[in-house]
């Protein structure tokens, strides 16, 4: 399965800087060893019979709707959408490369909690769990840490372990930074979600280009507003 191409403007934003160890730390990890078990982990088990069966019932609702399924383009699409609805919800399954933390280099200085990461934009699709159509977009995910730090490819696998299922835009968010809360216990949390959703321009209301904006803030940030202003600045969100 080809990997999503992902252009990642990554921001370590401190008002009063970041030490040379703390960087270092943060761009050398190694993604070879991971913790036991995965956020979420659910391997799927559906058998090769199974998945016959529901590519008849593809062809069968295909072709009620219209679809003329008897033509060189069309005679595999049933096969073909199968397979592709498995890859667009492969969030289902968990990650086990997600959990690995590392511990980091500003324990207990009086500015650690000024220190934010910050990455994005983090492109993501989904499919709307009430029309099973996409809505896509881009995440920004930032934290403050305490006693640990994950690596920042992580924070990419997190967006995507949500955001390939069926799913909602607001509860992306809200299960990103539970995520984050439980892995890294940090000083704050913050989760920027902006879509498109095809419901609304493919049927409904057929809005031209409406863009979905979510916002989570937990811990400094959901009491801190200028913390919250620090955050969108240096993600490039501040309009």
């Amino acid at each position: 399965m080809a990997a999503l191409q992902i252009t990642t403007r990554i921001l370590l934003y401190q008002r009063k800087g970041v030490t040379s160890a703390m960087l270092d730390h943060l761009h050398f990890e190694s993604d070879d060893d991971t913790l036991d078990g995965a956020v979420g982990l659910r391997p799927r088990s559906i058998s090769d019979d199974e998945i016959l069966k529901f590519e008849k019932y593809i062809k069968e609702i295909f072709g009620a709707v219209g679809m003329d399924l008897d033509t060189p383009a069309t005679r595999e699409t049933p096969h073909r959408f199968m397979r592709a609805l498995l890859d667009m919800t492969e969030g289902y399954e968990g990650d086990p490369k997600l959990l690995k933390v590392f511990e980091t280099e500003c324990r207990g200085e009086p500015d650690c909690h000024l220190a934010q990461v910050i990455e994005g934009p983090i492109q993501f699709y989904s499919l709307c769990e009430h029309h099973a159509l996409p809505f896509f977009g881009n995440a920004y995910v930032g934290y403050i840490a305490h006693e640990h730090i994950i690596g920042l490819s992580k924070l990419t696998r997190l967006v995507r372990l949500y955001a390939k299922r069926f799913a909602v835009q607001e509860r992306i968010g809200q299960q990103i930074a539970d995520a984050l809360e439980a892995m890294l216990k940090p000083h704050a949390v913050g989760v920027y979600l902006e879509a498109n959703h095809l419901c609304m321009q493919m049927r409904g209301v057929r809005e031209a280009a409406p863009m979905t904006r979510s916002m989570v803030w937990r811990g400094y940030y959901a009491t801190d507003p200028a913390l919250r202003d620090d955050f969108m600045v240096a993600a490039g969100l501040h309009r």
